[in-house]
């Protein structure tokens, strides 16, 4: 693995090099973007191996990307994030590119705002923080089991949550922490327990989104990770969705009601099918050996419906599923979000829960008493990914 180190620095001028930021455009794939910029569809693409070349299908539109520039305009390297850990790093290497997955350095930041209802909670975030996903987190955290339409002006509002933080600026959705919404004097929370699902007061996890097995009793050979160190092959590799074993012809289930936004054929996901849910997810089927007869993109369907069949398209090495989950267009875990019943504590995890709500009652009400402002992170300017040249000292 190339060794690398991160530099940051206050003018967008290092050594002659720029730093540019750009968004992946909407439908242009890592095929094209490389022809896009001259750059070797050879060493990087035509060179991936299987589980590589299904890592750029993964980029999405509208993702924020560097690309460090020589003097004379030409691609020193490119990063281009994945996962909320991992990313793509082209770099120029001898007389031609390389590619490689690196991990993301990010700083994590705990940060907390209270205001006083004006408008709505939506409105009121927004216009404080000109944030989309905080205003989203918390409604969306908040929607099944509170009536906004009650709320008061100038009740109270609170919310502690962890951002992070990639070359200065919020990277990923925003993890709300814990929430309080002050309706007609009555204070209604929300907490993030360990187990990563959201309780109120009293230990009863709020109801969500919840999505069946797409696949009936299979099991599991593979789970979700965003990064992990390969320690044979020293690569890093990712598997953003879980796939499920399964014989050839296995009907695959619709994971929750929705819409098809996508069927068709990928290179590295084979025949591949894309469903639009509510609350902003995408669940998604992987290497299909047909699809079931009348599905077609914008057709809406049911939970629990046979939308095809498991096959083994695409780069896979046998029949199975590779289900995906995606929220705001992110990857997330599928099996914290598959759930049948809700989940009930046991006694031990009763007394911890006792302990963290009121851990994040105490610091709701410390926000509250100190009035506690949105703030906006001053960017620490641009950084680059410097390639440790060989032979050279670094520090």
């Amino acid at each position: 693995m190339i060794r690398i180190f991160i530099l940051f620095f206050i003018s967008t001028v290092l050594f002659g090099s720029e730093v540019k930021d750009f968004k992946w455009e909407e439908g242009v794939s890592y095929s094209v973007f490389l022809e896009k910029h001259n750059l070797p569809t050879s060493r990087l693409l035509n060179d991936l191996d299987d589980d590589d070349e299904k890592l750029v299908e993964e980029i999405r539109a509208g993702t924020n990307c560097q690309m460090l520039m020589s003097a004379d305009g030409k691609i020193e390297q490119i990063l281009i994030p994945l996962t909320e850990e991992l990313q793509i790093h082209i770099f120029q290497e001898d007389d031609s590119y390389s590619f490689e997955a690196i991990p993301i350095i990010y700083e994590e930041k705990t940060e907390a705002l209270t205001l006083k209802i004006q408008v709505n909670p939506s409105v009121d975030i927004l216009n404080e923080t000109n944030s989309i996903a905080l205003t989203t987190i918390f409604s969306s955290a908040f929607k099944k089991s509170v009536n906004f339409t009650a709320i008061q002006k100038n009740d109270d509002l609170a919310m502690i949550y962890k951002q992070k933080y990639r070359l200065g600026k919020p990277f990923s959705m925003p993890v709300l922490l814990t929430a309080m919404i002050e309706i007609n004097g009555k204070r209604h929370h929300i907490y993030l327990n360990s187990d990563d699902l959201y309780y109120d007061e009293k230990g009863v996890q709020l109801e969500s989104f919840l999505l069946v097995n797409p696949i009936a009793n299979a099991r599991i050979s593979s789970k979700f990770t965003l990064s992990r160190f390969h320690p044979i092959l020293r690569k890093y590799r990712a598997h953003l969705g879980v796939d499920y074993a399964a014989r050839t012809g296995t009907p695959i289930l619709a994971a929750g009601d929705g819409k098809v936004v996508f069927i068709g054929f990928t290179n590295g996901y084979g025949n591949l099918i894309k469903i639009q849910h509510s609350d902003d997810l995408v669940t998604v089927y992987a290497h299909q050996k047909s699809f079931r007869n009348g599905i077609r993109t914008g057709l809406k369907v049911s939970k629990g419906q046979v939308i095809g069949y498991v096959g083994s398209t695409g780069l896979s090495s046998g029949p199975h599923l590779h289900f995906g989950l995606y929220k705001d267009k992110v990857a997330i875990d599928p099996l914290k979000v598959v759930q049948i019943t809700t989940k009930v504590l046991n006694m031990k995890e009763v007394k911890e829960f006792e302990k963290l709500r009121k851990k994040y009652d105490d610091d709701i009400s410390t926000h509250l008493g100190k009035h506690t402002k949105f703030i906006k992170r001053n960017e620490s300017g641009n950084a680059c990914y410097i390639q440790n040249q060989p032979n050279k000292k670094t520090t």
